[in-house]
């Protein structure tokens, strides 16, 4: 059985303020005023996807996906399964299957919340994903393509690559974070 909305509420509503404001408050009212917020069948207001901020293991570089379907470099994640124990389970478990890379056990560390829209496809409306975005380390280096990337890699934070702002802040707070120790 995954975990309950009131976890995810938990880590929500523990963020300190900042640019994720906006994103926090749209998500916290989709988990405590909708009936299915853990269910990829939930369209309306939309539903919790948890991503992995990953961290190389020298600390110096982030993991990034180039997306099959949206075409578009991003942070592996994805939808809860009934599997996941925690919100940081979801999102470890979707960089291993995206990506083959094994995270470190750990705390959990919620670096940013971002509410972003979704195309339509066959049976799915556009819809939004209410984005938890965890921080990580990588235990190796490591990494391997799957059916939903059309690339892995990893991204240096001085690099340009084109990424949804909300992405590179919240690999920046996962560097501070692991740094201080």
């Amino acid at each position: 059985m995954s975990f309950s909305p009131a976890t995810a509420i938990e880590f929500v509503t523990a963020l300190p303020p900042g640019e994720d404001d906006k994103s926090q408050e749209l998500t916290l009212g989709m988990l405590r005023h909708t009936p299915e917020p853990l269910s990829r069948h939930q369209y309306l207001p939309g539903h919790l996807t948890c991503t992995g901020i990953v961290l190389h293991p020298s600390l110096e570089s982030f993991l990034l996906i180039h997306h099959r379907r949206l075409d578009r470099w991003l942070a592996p994640g994805g939808h809860v399964e009934p599997e996941d124990e925690s919100p940081r389970d979801a999102a470890a478990r979707e960089v291993r299957e995206e990506t083959g890379v094994i995270v470190l056990p750990g705390e959990a560390f919620l670096a940013g919340i971002d509410v972003h829209g979704i195309p339509p496809k066959s049976s799915e409306p556009y819809h939004l994903h209410h984005d938890l975005k965890f921080g990580l380390v990588a235990t190796a280096a490591g990494i391997a393509l799957s059916d939903e990337t059309k690339g892995v890699r990893w991204c240096g934070f001085a690099e340009t690559v084109e990424i949804p702002a909300s992405i590179r802040r919240a690999a920046e707070r996962t560097r501070a974070h692991y740094a201080a120790g």
